[in-house]
């Protein structure tokens, strides 16, 4: 779409979204640079042009093209203009497991920390009730990383009376279910995973290192025995510029 024909269109609406309209505008720009739109080596559109095409003031224009900028995707040359450089090289590489074989397994190369264990506690909330609590649970709160990136923070509630058959090295290689899943006498009924879709709180946009308000996808997860206890209980979340959601649809 040329630059005067995107002029012609109602103005974006950044007002649906809680999201801050300079990360809004920031990820539209982005697209636009995945897509070809903006072609690396060309110019992009002036501050001026953009403001006007969706509406929002120079400086949050300005704003968005900085975290652009702090991504190495463009750069701006005096009394030139801004240019495209490169394309976005982080691959959506880490997938948000929608099946049994995907929760099984870490992201591949990812380093698991520690940041928080705690015994004789109980989950803050449960998203599915489908079974009852056991009398208490062990807590790890622990965050993924690759090459030095994190990309996940995750907490766990496992059954306490389940917890002292865990090797303390297990949860700093693998996910809570494949722990689950490689205990022989634990038998699991049922599964339930919710992934919905939000932005990141001052904790989050710490702990991820990502921009406040910042695109986020958080899973909550729960498993049942077969005699109805609820064995775990987990709240995921997965910062949204690294993640890729694949469901395969049953014909």
């Amino acid at each position: 779409m040329s630059h005067e024909a995107a002029l012609r269109e109602p103005a974006i609406d950044f007002s649906l979204s809680g999201v801050a309209r300079y990360i809004q505008l920031a990820t539209l720009f982005r697209r636009r640079i995945e897509s070809g739109q903006w072609p690396v080596g060309e110019q992009i559109p002036t501050v001026d042009d953009l403001a006007e095409e969706c509406a929002v003031a120079r400086a949050t224009v300005r704003q968005a093209l900085g975290l652009l900028e702090d991504e190495k995707l463009i750069e701006r040359f005096r009394a030139k203009g801004t240019f495209v450089i490169q394309k976005p090289q982080s691959a959506l590489w880490c997938e948000v497991p929608t099946d049994l074989s995907g929760l099984l397994l870490a992201a591949e190369g990812a380093t698991i920390e520690i940041l928080k264990h705690e015994k004789g506690v109980m989950p803050g909330s449960v998203l599915h009730t489908a079974g009852q609590l056991a009398p208490s649970y062990q807590h790890w709160r622990r965050r993924h990383s690759r090459e030095g990136q994190p990309y996940y923070l995750g907490d766990a509630y496992i059954d306490e009376r389940l917890t002292r058959r865990i090797p303390k090295s297990a949860f700093k290689q693998h996910t809570t279910m494949r722990i689950l899943r490689d205990m022989p006498d634990l038998e699991l009924r049922e599964i339930h995973q919710t992934i919905t879709i939000g932005a990141a709180d001052v904790e989050l946009s710490r702990m991820l290192e990502i921009p406040l308000n910042a695109p986020v996808a958080h899973a909550w997860r729960t498993a049942t025995d077969a005699s109805g206890t609820i064995v775990f209980v987990g709240n995921g979340v997965y910062r949204g510029d690294v993640v890729r959601l694949d469901i395969k649809v049953a014909l």
